[in-house]
């Protein structure tokens, strides 16, 4: 049987829980220590992945920025960058963003309807996966244990932080809270509705408390529930 990998979601919000506001350019929430923390993670972990909607509206290069973070992984026999991967159910993919031309191998999973889409909009960019009629983020877990993927880091964006936490996928949260108030209705929130685990009543495991300059990094494990 694959063992799936163990699934770390990270995001840094306002103290209203928004992880950007409604402008054009990208909301800066975390300060540099803690971008630097955010890389330590990415060094860490087997593959990255991130939502279609958060390629499009931040198209990040999604990399492990420190050199000497890149030598210990090639010294320790991983490649300089993890696998990078999205998630797609519309296919509606722009092959021209920075996602696909750094790093090392990408992945895409969609669904049956948009495949061919993929497939044509990348022209061989990254290795298309199909899930079925629907996005099956069982069916993602199951194939990345498979290519040998023990640790994943998701990035985002909110829908798919939701997504995970309510389908109980989710091994380990880290949250980055910044002294900022965003205070805008439209702008992406870090959880949306759902009917998550064991109600409102369930509270997670708290794993560590601390403060990075400014920001407060807080660590929760969502399947060690009281």
């Amino acid at each position: 049987m694959t063992t799936r990998p163990y699934v770390l979601l990270s995001a840094a919000m306002s103290v209203d829980g928004y992880l950007d506001d409604t402008t054009p350019e990208r909301l800066l929430l975390s300060n540099p220590d803690d971008f630097d923390r955010v890389d330590e993670v990415r060094a860490s972990c087997d593959a990255i992945l991130i939502g279609a909607t958060t390629m499009r509206r931040d198209n990040p290069r999604l990399l492990v920025n420190s050199e000497d973070r890149r030598a210990a992984r090639v010294a320790a026999g991983k490649p300089a960058y993890p696998l990078k991967v999205t998630v797609t159910a519309t296919g509606d993919l722009d092959a021209s963003l920075k996602f696909w031309h750094h790093g090392g191998d990408k992945i895409v999973f969609t669904v049956d309807s948009a495949l061919e889409k993929v497939r044509t909009t990348l022209d061989g960019l990254a290795d298309v996966v199909s899930t079925g009629p629907e996005l099956n983020w069982g069916l993602v877990l199951d194939e990345l244990g498979r290519r040998g993927i023990g640790r994943l880091m998701v990035e985002g964006g909110g829908t798919i932080h939701t997504q995970l936490m309510a389908q109980d996928l989710a091994d380990e949260v880290h949250l980055a809270v910044a002294p900022l108030l965003v205070g805008q209705a439209n702008a992406p929130k870090f959880l949306g509705a759902a009917a998550y685990p064991g109600g409102s009543t369930s509270r997670m495991k708290l794993l560590e408390a601390r403060s990075i300059g400014d920001v407060v990094l807080l660590r929760y494990a969502p399947k060690e529930r009281s």
